[in-house]
């Protein structure tokens, strides 16, 4: 009861934080509005993306490399929902208010997203986690360019046209609570008995096994945890930018997440968070240098790269324990 309590405390802060950024941002005149919060948006996406990679890259060890293939999967099976069946959801809901009709809209297709990529990283996950190291990088990345060639050729979806018309759900609220939703349930489950598979599976496979670690299934249950994590993220930049092309979700997309999981540190949450705060922001920062924006940014990322080779943050995390051990 009490820790029921506790969350919907904290929902209700949340909510209220977020209409107050909402003002501020888009109707305020502080930091050029829309401009600002529009990249807050993207920052919170990016963040979902990176924490949910680094649960299958920095904390099982597995090298992914298709992670865009199930941000398409999440935002194109979101979108169709909204598009094709929205309408008739928000009309059997009349006598209810309209915002509450669209937050169930958006938490149905958020469900859905999930499910969908989920089911897309298990289909991926079976025959493709039984490898490791380049091969695993190569078939991934192969299986992430497959799905969004399948995509491109589906009519109802928009096919090389891009699939417009989706209707603008997505909130600062929703995406702050996705965000620490991502990191409270990434960090509760590294803590947990299937964690420390994760952890074991990363250090030594050989002797996770001989600890009794199914292998495949513990890998592959990372993969399709970071899968539905990373569907669900696909879903609200859908539901944000209200219109998707294939060319949003290409291997580069998938590189990207790589990075700012390696720029914060592989197996750190706070690094992760970091990362995709520091390359959502750091192209917007070098906007001005125009033909040299590319240049700098690129230059940047090296030498954080020579001279801070685990990454910014390396394995630390804001949620580690500060308690003493027991004396005996």
């Amino acid at each position: 009861m009490k820790n029921t309590l506790h969350t919907l405390l904290a929902l209700a802060a949340l909510w209220l934080l977020s209409v107050g950024v909402n003002a501020l941002l888009i109707h305020g005149p502080i930091l050029q509005g829309p401009y600002i919060f529009q990249i807050l948006m993207l920052a919170g996406i990016n963040i979902v993306l990176a924490v949910s990679l680094n649960l299958t890259n920095g904390i099982t060890g597995q090298f992914s490399i298709g992670h865009a293939g199930f941000f398409a999967v999440g935002a194109y099976a979101s979108a169709a929902l909204t598009v094709y069946f929205g309408p008739i959801f928000l009309k059997s809901l009349e006598m209810f208010p309209r915002s509450l009709n669209e937050a169930l809209l958006l938490l149905l297709a958020l469900l859905t997203a999930a499910l969908a990529a989920a089911v897309a990283g298990l289909i991926v996950g079976i025959p493709s986690l039984r490898l490791k190291g380049d091969y695993l990088a190569i078939v991934t990345l192969g299986f992430g360019e497959i799905i969004r060639v399948l995509i491109l050729n589906i009519d109802a979806v928009g096919g090389a046209r891009g699939f417009s018309g989706i209707p603008p759900l997505t909130t600062f609220f929703w995406v702050a609570a996705l965000v620490a939703l991502v990191i409270v349930a990434v960090h509760r489950l590294v803590r947990s008995s299937y964690g420390r598979a994760f952890l074991a599976v990363r250090e030594n496979e050989i002797a996770a096994q001989a600890m009794g670690i199914d292998l495949t299934r513990t890998k592959v249950l990372a993969f399709v945890i970071g899968a539905a994590f990373a569907g669900m993220a696909g879903c609200l930049f859908g539901h944000f930018s209200m219109y998707l092309h294939t060319n949003s979700f290409t291997f580069i997309k998938s590189f990207e997440i790589i990075i700012m999981i390696a720029l914060g540190g592989l197996g750190s949450l706070l690094g992760s968070v970091l990362g995709a705060v520091v390359l959502t922001a750091l192209p917007e920062l070098f906007r001005g240098f125009e033909s040299w924006r590319m240049v700098i940014y690129s230059l940047a990322l090296i030498l954080i790269m020579i001279y801070r080779p685990q990454g910014l943050l390396g394995g630390k995390s804001p949620f580690r324990s500060k308690r003493k051990p027991r004396s005996p």
